[in-house]
Formats: C-alpha cells, structure tokens, sequence
C-alpha cells in the first residue's frame, strides 16, 4: 500500500521513527541497521512494508530497497514474524545476514535472539535458492552496493564456479591491478586466479 514515505523525521529512536510527510505524521518500525543510517539526517525516504493484523496495522520502515527486500523474504518463512526478522535485521548487517542463508551459515543465524536451530534450517532451506536465483529481489548484488563485483559473481556462479571460489577469486582479480573496471574484464581476471 504504501512503497516509501518521503519527509521529516520528527523523532528517532533505534525502534520507532516518525515521519512528517506534509503535515501527516507515521509511525514507522524500524531496524537497528536503518535507525544507524538515519539517525543524524533530519529528512529522508523510508521504504515501507504495511503488516495488517486482526489487532493492528503496523508499518515497518527501511533504510534502503536492499534490506526492504530481505524482510520481505524473512517474513515469507514459515515460523518468521516481523518482530522476528526486525530483529534479525537488528543483529546483522542486511548484506551479512544475505551471505549467512546463501552459504548455510546456520550457526550465525542462531546466534539470533529468538533463533533456534529448527528456524534456523527453515530460513536456509527456504530462502537460499530464493535469495541464489533472484538478485533482483534483495540478493547480494543489491545489498553490496557494488554491482559490478556481483554481476561477476552471479555469472561465475552460473558457469558451475563454487561460490566461495568465485568470491575469493574477485577478490584476488581486484587486488592484483589487473583492468577490471567492467563485468566482462573482472570475470576473465578472475577466471586467471582460480
């Protein structure tokens, strides 16, 4: 219902903040992760996600799509409510809880308040072909902000190349000074370093 509120913050804190969009004041939850991004801006965008409930309609803001997306994904696993994945977003990084699902990290979920290891393989069974397949639907290569390294990523990945290889060999493409200011030229340097 609504996509993003844009206006002035009227009140922050690491939960809640206050939007004034033209005079209508929302209450919006929200993460650790975006109340650390917002909390010295006086005006800004939040995307929302509207939660309706037989008691109540709650809306949740987030700092970025990226992580929008990633609560989204949370709250479609079964045994995952929003108070869940808020503080899951709370705990990690968007980018780090994204990496933890896509490499079966289930030791890191439950390191989660509230996560036990039955939810914790739920979430990685259920997510990490979701989160593999779609980048555009708050995979990595939102959340990293550097597209161009994913893009390698995704097509190394495609080619059969183990993820945890293919990352390591990006990386060693970037460091060694070899051109890689586009997809095409990062993969083939990574493709060197393997």
């Amino acid at each position: 219902m609504f996509a993003y509120l844009r206006g002035t913050f009227t009140h922050k804190s690491p939960t809640v903040v206050h939007v004034d969009v033209q005079g209508v004041g929302y209450e919006v939850q929200v993460s650790l992760h975006t109340y650390s991004q917002l909390q010295h801006l006086q005006e800004g965008k939040l995307y929302t996600q509207l939660l309706i409930k037989e008691d109540a309609h709650t809306l949740y803001g987030f700092f970025d799509q990226s992580e929008k997306e990633v609560f989204q994904h949370l709250i479609s696993v079964s045994g995952v409510g929003a108070a869940t994945a808020r503080v899951m977003l709370s705990s990690l990084p968007p980018e780090e809880l994204v990496r933890g699902i896509l490499s079966g990290n289930e030791g890191l979920l439950e390191r989660i308040k509230g996560i036990g290891k039955k939810t914790a393989q739920r979430i990685v069974l259920e997510l990490r072909d979701k989160l593999a397949k779609s980048p555009a639907d708050g995979n990595i290569s939102t959340l990293t902000h550097n597209t161009l390294e994913q893009e390698a990523l995704i097509a190394m990945t495609a080619l059969g190349i183990a993820r945890s290889a293919a990352e390591t060999a990006i990386r060693k493409a970037r460091q060694s000074g070899a051109p890689t200011d586009q997809v095409e030229s990062l993969i083939k340097a990574a493709l060197k370093c393997l």
